[in-house]
Parts: structure tokens; C-alpha cells; sequence
């Protein structure tokens, strides 16, 4: 869940500019199970997703994230199965949390131990230059990392800051939370690509300096928690003015009537174009706003703490040779 600073983690803007992103994950996941393929069938390589893919060579899966990883990590004859708790090109970067636990899953099944910044690293490889997805990074990074977080992003690196609240102020905030399903989905990459082509350099610049006030405002406790939710509607305001594909009229009539219905400010998740609408609500306030979104899905959510990544594995020796 991105909150500010999004379209910085882009590396052609960074590189100049330098970027920083605040995001939390929580309580929704991806589930990828790995393990060897026994050689009692006619093909070799299994992969079990919205549908199902059996070859013989890993390098014909039609999945690009999954052919790209096994020949990065050098997988072979192996049964990959993945489930989610929320649809794909929603904007909570479902794609990117595949990418690190199916190459959490083949580091294991090899026995090498791979840290969160290895896992970020690798993911935004494959995403971004095997698999030619456009994009930023702040999605790998977050779903390495877990928990809430500031991002920095300058030259080819990345630094990860823990933003520590009060456990009173951070109750109040996820309590503060609304996060509603469009109905809408696309693909990250395209909106992307629409926006690189529009520019949008202006309002990024704009974007990246109010990460600095929503960090304060989120750990200065002098400060109310309330000045979150404003800002908000003033990221959600410069990142439309990015590029073409980041809103529609449908997400604008959305925001306009959640706003009017008593939310502070809000955003749409992800890169744009649909998706989640996550908005900054007052208390006394959700039950109009509920209201006002017309029978919309409303998502629950609690934040997750530091490392969101599980896995769960028998270690065994990589040998293909040898029945397990």
C-alpha cells in the first residue's frame, strides 16, 4: 500500500533526482509453493496458477516472471503452485510480491540463504530487465522488506527506514484507513508506459518533497494524525496531473464523492488506472463514506510488521538424480 512518493522509485527519475516512497504491507498474501517434480509423468516442469502449465523445458512456459526466474536461479523439474488473497493488476503490487516469494521458495529448495535486499534486488531484475515489465522498484523493495516503511532511492541502491509510531498513533491511523475495490484492473507496465511518455517530471519533483511532511506528520506527535489524510489528497492531486492512464473519469467521480462524504484526502494504489482507493477517514466520518461508494467492495485490512515474507520448506539436497 503506497502511500506518497510513487513514480520516484522510477530509476530514469531517481537517477537525477533522487526518490523516496512511503509504504506499508499487510494483511494479504501471496502463497507460492515450490517443490521437485517426481519423474513419473511425461513432462517435466509443472506450473499451477490461473491455469496450468506442463512442458518439458522450463524455458517454454508461456509465465514470463516464473521461465525468467528458473533459468536466473537455474530451477529444473520442479511443481510451482501459487494462490492470492487479492487479484492481479489491482495495484498492491501482487506481481512483485510473487516474484519474491517464488525466488524465496527456489533459494531455499537450493539450500543458499537469501536476505531481504537479495531478495529486492533480484525481483526488481527479473520484473524490470529479464521480464522488460516498466515500472519502479518500490514494490520488490516492500515486499522483501515488510512492515512500514520509508524508501530511499538514489544511483543503482536503495535504503529501507522503518517508520516507528506509537502503538496508540499507529492504531489510529490503520483505524483511519478505508481501502475500496474499483472494480477496475490493468496492467501496471501499460500505465507505465503511458505516463513515462507524457513526462510528468514536474509533479514528481512536487511528490517526492511531501514525503518529508508525511513522515513528519505521521511520527511528530505534536502533529494530528489528520495532517496524513490532507496530504494525501495533495499526492493524489500532483499524481494526476503525471500522466494519462493514472485516473478516468469513473475513479474521479469515486474520489469526488468519498471526499464529499467527509474523507480528508485518499488515493488510488498503484500505478493508475484502477484498482484499490485507499482514503484517510475520521472515525465519525466511514459510515458516509461507506455510503457514498455505492455498494463498493470494501477491503479489511491490518498493517503487517516487519518481514511479511514466510516460508515453509523441508530441506533436502538438490539433486536431481535421486528420488525424494
Amino acid at each position: 500500500m503506497s502511500f506518497f512518493g510513487g513514480g520516484t522509485d522510477m530509476p530514469e527519475f531517481f537517477c537525477e533526482h533522487g526518490g523516496s516512497v512511503i509504504s506499508t504491507t499487510f494483511d494479504k498474501y501471496c502463497y507460492v509453493t515450490a517443490r521437485h517434480l517426481p519423474r513419473f509423468f511425461d513432462y517435466r516442469n509443472e506450473l499451477v496458477y490461473s491455469r496450468i502449465e506442463r512442458v518439458a523445458n522450463p524455458a517454454d512456459f508461456e509465465h514470463p516472471a516464473v521461465r525468467n526466474a528458473m533459468a536466473m536461479l537455474d530451477m529444473r523439474e520442479l511443481r510451482v503452485t501459487y494462490e492470492a488473497d487479492l487479484p492481479a493488476r489491482s495495484g498492491l503490487g501482487t506481481s512483485s510480491s510473487f516474484a519474491v516469494g517464488m525466488l524465496n521458495a527456489f533459494h531455499c529448495m537450493k539450500g543458499t540463504y537469501a536476505s531481504k535486499e537479495r531478495l529486492a534486488r533480484e525481483a526488481i531484475r527479473l520484473e524490470r530487465d529479464l521480464c522488460g515489465e516498466a515500472g519502479g522498484w518500490q514494490d520488490q523493495v516492500a515486499a522483501a522488506y515488510g512492515g512500514l516503511n520509508r524508501i530511499d532511492f538514489a544511483g543503482d541502491g536503495f535504503s529501507v527506514h522503518p517508520i516507528v509510531m506509537p502503538g496508540e498513533r499507529r492504531r489510529e491511523l490503520e483505524g483511519s484507513l478505508m481501502m475500496f475495490f474499483t472494480g477496475f484492473t490493468r496492467f501496471s507496465s501499460d500505465v507505465q508506459k503511458a505516463n513515462r511518455a507524457a513526462g510528468g517530471t514536474a509533479q514528481l519533483k512536487e511528490m517526492l518533497a511531501l514525503v518529508d511532511e508525511a513522515e513528519a506528520a505521521l511520527t511528530d506527535k505534536a502533529r494530528p494524525l489528520a495532517e496524513f489524510g490532507r496530504l494525501l489528497d495533495a499526492t493524489w492531486r500532483l499524481k494526476r496531473g503525471v500522466g494519462p492512464g493514472v485516473s478516468n473519469d469513473s475513479i474521479d467521480e469515486l474520489y469526488a464523492r468519498g471526499t464529499a462524504a467527509g474523507a480528508l484526502g485518499g488515493k488510488l494504489l498503484g500505478a493508475g488506472g484502477g484498482g484499490f482507493l485507499v482514503f484517510y477517514v475520521e472515525p465519525d466520518a466511514q459510515a458516509g463514506v461507506r455510503e457514498a461508494m455505492g455498494g463498493l467492495l470494501e477491503i479489511p485490512f491490518e498493517f503487517e510488521d516487519d518481514g511479511a515474507t514466510v516460508v515453509y520448506y523441508e530441506a533436502e539436497d538438490y539433486d536431481l538424480g535421486e528420488a525424494r
